[in-house]
């Protein structure tokens, strides 16, 4: 998408979460984008193995895998940052964005974004928090699905009804139209009989085996919080706006002990974006594979600027528009 420069533009740089991942991501930014580059080293590095490599080639099921899809979107999403801010060079004053926000996973892009936590210590945080979510799901297996075109609230009351066969629970709100339900198996068929008996357009099932932002993830989220509590949390110089509230945050504190509360929590993306907006945002930038939260964005608010970077050819247009 193009658009004429325009020096007032209030911008709001967003992340993607767990799902946006593809083999041969960022491979066209590492081999054009020194400082893009450099992430993926300084990952491989962190990481220990080659964190790099499983994104430029695969294999498909391991990038799926939770335990590396985390850190491998997070390190692909920093990558596209740090290209963006190297290809604007003197002009990078331009990208100062009002807000930073993510997508459930995207939230630590968006903390490394707004110097919480620098990115080795955010990356050996994900790639726990997606240890600790595979764990739960083996203990506990359970499942997602995305329901289009059934209001918000007459889902969360099939939920309600669905509960008499375990836990299901509306995970993410994504936008007016499609919102995600997440839960132990039994029950979850049973809210997907009853949404497409409501009046559901459509319910996709998720190729995941957990029930993520659901009651089932507490027990991950008491062992992801020891380890949240044991690192250096630093306030953010960006407000960033939280995906499960809404609410902006700047204190370490504050963004420490929402963090904890996300992976059970529900994420209310519409919420969150329209936050923003009436925060005085304009363009959202979307950095990361694919282009998820564009979409959704402009879903929620037709108005609004969408761009997305996340290879050479998106870098060069979204800094044309930018500059």
């Amino acid at each position: 998408m193009q658009a004429p420069p325009d020096s007032r533009r209030k911008i709001a740089l967003v992340f993607p979460g767990q799902g946006s991942q593809h083999v041969g991501m960022g491979l066209g930014l590492a081999r054009h984008s020194p400082a893009a580059r450099e992430v993926f080293v300084q990952a491989d590095e962190t990481l220990g193995f080659r964190l790099s490599d499983l994104c430029f080639n695969g294999p498909e099921d391991e990038l799926r895998d939770t335990v590396n899809a985390q850190p491998a979107i997070l390190t692909v999403s920093v990558a596209c940052l740090a290209a963006l801010r190297e290809h604007l060079g003197a002009a990078d004053q331009i990208l100062r964005p009002r807000f930073v926000a993510g997508h459930s996973l995207g939230e630590y892009s968006a903390l490394v974004a707004a110097g919480v936590l620098d990115f080795s210590t955010t990356l050996q945080l994900v790639r726990e928090r997606g240890r600790l979510m595979k764990e739960s799901g083996e203990s506990n297996p359970g499942g997602m699905a995305a329901v289009i075109g059934l209001d918000a609230r007459v889902l969360e009351d099939v939920c309600r009804q669905a509960r008499e066969k375990g836990v299901v629970w509306p995970a993410n709100y994504n936008t007016p139209t499609q919102t995600v339900i997440s839960g132990d198996l039994a029950a979850l068929s049973a809210a997907i009989e009853l949404a497409v008996a409501s009046g559901a357009q459509r319910v996709i099932r998720l190729a995941v085996s957990i029930a993520a932002h659901s009651p089932l993830m507490q027990r991950a989220s008491e062992q992801f919080n020891e380890v949240v509590n044991r690192l250096r949390w630093e306030d953010a110089i960006i407000p960033v706006v939280s995906d499960i509230s809404a609410r902006v945050m700047v204190s370490a504190d504050e963004i420490r002990a929402e963090l904890t509360r996300q992976l059970y929590s529900s994420v209310r993306w519409s919420e969150t974006v329209r936050e923003m907006v009436g925060e005085g945002v304009t363009t959202f930038v979307e950095l990361g594979p694919g282009e998820v939260l564009s979409t959704m964005i402009k879903r929620i608010d037709r108005k609004a600027d969408t761009f997305s970077v996340n290879d050479p050819a998106s870098l060069q247009a979204v800094a044309g528009a930018l500059v």
